[in-house]
């Protein structure tokens, strides 16, 4: 998939930096539809097909973490990037629960936003070519290229990070995934907010196999996780 191929739902009520984001996003070749806020977007998104979103927190009508609380309840695979001035530990963490993948505060380099985005384009794309591949978790079963995650009768649907996170556990089952290695492979970043990030996801997959007693993801202090499934 080249740029020319990738559309983008950009969220922004700052007509000025709408605009300017918008020139420089088609300048380098993407498809780019403008929404100046919540309720616009989510009427976009609703009748178009995108590959990413950049989504402002502070907008009218509602707010970006509405937004993405929205469409995260129809689509949980595409990647979404939060563009915000709201830059406290509490926001950014919220941001993460609710289902971004990515979040830069304002104000941020062009350049950056672009590697951010190529990065996390890769990995969506990476996950959706990958050749299927089904896993034994205890009594689930997890398949990794439909990111899914099932249970008797019942199936949930993965984020890409949920997704990746438990391939990289499930690969290592009995051993430990050093924090580290996750973060690099992952989350591309090492930073103390990509490890609270990592620690939020971490809790939602363990709230996801929580029917199975018989399976445990434990921390290891100082080193990581280790996925582990009793006999």
């Amino acid at each position: 998939m080249n740029n020319q191929e990738i559309k983008i739902l950009l969220l922004e009520d700052d007509p000025n930096l709408g605009t300017i984001l918008q020139d420089h996003l088609i300048m380098n070749g993407y498809k780019v539809i403008l929404a100046v806020n919540g309720v616009e977007g989510i009427n976009i998104f609703d009748r178009d097909n995108f590959d990413l979103c950049l989504v402002d927190i502070m907008m009218p009508k509602m707010d970006g973490f509405a937004f993405v609380e929205k469409i995260r309840k129809t689509n949980s695979e595409i990647p979404i990037i939060f563009l915000t001035a709201k830059s406290l530990k509490e926001d950014k963490i919220k941001g993460f629960q609710i289902g971004c993948d990515d979040y830069i505060t304002k104000p941020f380099s062009i350049e950056e936003l672009l590697l951010r985005m190529i990065a996390l384009l890769k990995r969506s794309r990476k996950s959706q070519n990958t050749q299927k591949s089904v896993y034994q978790i205890g009594k689930y079963k997890f398949d990794y290229n439909r990111q899914v995650l099932l249970f008797q009768k019942e199936s949930h649907k993965l984020t890409t990070r949920e997704n990746e996170l438990l391939h990289i556990l499930v690969e290592n089952i009995g051993n430990v995934v050093e924090r580290e290695t996750a973060l690099r492979e992952i989350w591309r970043d090492d930073s103390f907010f990509a490890g609270r990030s990592m620690d939020v996801f971490i809790s939602k997959l363990r709230k996801q196999l929580k029917k199975d007693s018989s399976i445990e993801i434990i921390s290891v202090h100082g080193r990581g996780f280790k996925l582990i499934v009793s006999a």
